[in-house]
């Protein structure tokens, strides 16, 4: 059993993607980090620097989203966790109602905590802050089709006004004049906001080196909320540094397979890369879902005589117009629902088939395949792409494990789904 003591970081995510995304970047900056799908019913029984407790709380009811986050945050306080990390999107993915500001506000009352910072920034995948504005590569946020977002539409990049909307505490800004200058500084623009009212502050960073500049004044903050990016300077403030060791996973064997559901342009171009590269690749129509035909048995079938070759790809993932006019006739949250649930027990069932390595696309597909599996904890690898490592996990349709890997809609390059295979090989 190890110690409470040591762990040093406890973090909770908004969804299993995310989650993962985290637990990457404490990997790369030389934590051993342990993933839990939901709050652990024991103790832990492993040794990890950091724990990351991935709920799927983003677009839930706030109310909801903060209960689930309450329990977490006792669950890690329990096993000594000296610093906690709320996690969202690095698109900052919420809507007015929240979640991101209920969330923060509730873990800060918890914790008694005055102050805490709100940077979405991951220089790594193009998510940079300036003047507390979040540009998506080179355009604002609301020009990069997250304004399409079928769940969360963002339409404003100014972050400081996103989040004052949520949240009942003032919000501010720490900009990048402020940040280039370092720790010090920092710290003062710090006192000198608190001084105003100030308790939560957006943080600019456009490259890692922001954000390197920025993990020294965090050290002793109680409660940091952020996308991943930030992580990469958090563990240096525990005196640890990179190292491969941090990564090691089990050697991987077994069949392998790609299940999707996101609709993001990114993995519209990973769906687009595979079937273009001449690899077996099945599309799910949510209508057949809709009127009763069983999807599962026959994408099973179909990649059943396929899938001793080489990878095969199941998908739902769909351009705007498409998942709008499916939206139009089934409902947005019933449309999402149907399409997550049989994703998940396609991917339950090609795991029963003999695979042992899995790509999951999509932060809601993820969540629901991941529970259909009955995962509850996954030790962090290696990284695939900025923001996705390959994990290792036990399922009751694979008692000796296998390697799954997370991916968020937005993240990875387009040849992503067959370069993560060659990555675990």
């Amino acid at each position: 059993m190890s110690s409470p003591a040591r762990l040093k970081i406890g973090c909770i995510a908004d969804d299993f993607t995310g989650a993962t995304d985290l637990a990457n970047n404490l990997v790369r900056a030389g934590m051993r980090v342990v993933q839990t799908i939901g709050v652990p019913q024991a103790p832990l029984d492993t040794e990890a620097d950091a724990v990351v407790v991935a709920l799927k709380s983003r677009t839930i009811p706030a109310n909801e989203a903060i209960a689930q986050s309450l329990d977490a945050l006792r669950w890690l306080q329990a096993q000594g966790a000296q610093q906690l990390y709320f996690k969202y999107c690095s698109t900052f993915d919420s809507t007015p109602a929240g979640n991101i500001g209920p969330v923060t506000e509730a873990l800060m009352g918890a914790l008694g905590c005055d102050f805490t910072i709100a940077t979405p920034a991951f220089p790594d995948n193009k998510r940079t802050v300036f003047k507390g504005y979040l540009f998506a590569g080179d355009v604002l946020l609301n020009e990069s089709g997250m304004q399409n977002h079928p769940l969360t539409p963002m339409t404003d990049p100014n972050l400081v006004r996103v989040l004052q909307a949520q949240c009942q505490r003032k919000v501010g800004l720490i900009d990048h004049n402020v940040v280039a200058q370092g720790e010090a500084a920092i710290r003062a623009r710090i006192a000198t906001l608190k001084a105003e009212g100030v308790r939560i502050a957006i943080v600019d960073a456009v490259s890692n080196a922001d954000l390197l500049r920025m993990g020294p004044a965090l050290s002793d903050m109680a409660l940091v909320t952020a996308g991943s990016g930030v992580a990469i300077a958090l563990p240096a403030n525990f005196g640890l540094q990179p190292t491969d060791q941090a990564a090691a996973l089990p050697a991987a064997s077994g069949l392998q397979a790609v299940v999707s559901g996101s609709c993001s342009v990114a993995t519209n171009q990973q769906v687009l890369h595979f079937i273009q590269s001449g690899r077996p690749a099945l599309a799910i129509d949510p209508l057949r879902i809709a009127a009763g035909q069983d999807v599962r048995a026959e994408a099973l079938a179909w990649a059943q005589d396929k899938i001793a070759h080489g990878p095969v790809l199941i998908y739902s993932t769909a351009e705007p117009a498409a998942v709008k006019s499916i939206q139009g006739q089934l409902g947005v949250e019933q449309a999402g629902a149907m399409v997550e649930e049989t994703i998940a027990g396609i991917a339950r069932g090609l795991v029963e088939l003999g695979v042992r390595q899995l790509v999951v696309a999509g932060g809601e597909t993820s969540g629901a395949c991941v529970q259909a599996l009955e995962i509850e904890q996954m030790r962090i690898g290696g990284q695939i792409d900025p923001g996705v490592p390959w994990c290792h996990a036990a399922s009751p349709a694979a008692p000796q494990g296998l390697h799954i890997t997370l991916k968020s809609g937005n993240f990875g390059t387009p040849d992503f789904f067959t370069k993560a295979f060659t990555a675990l090989a």
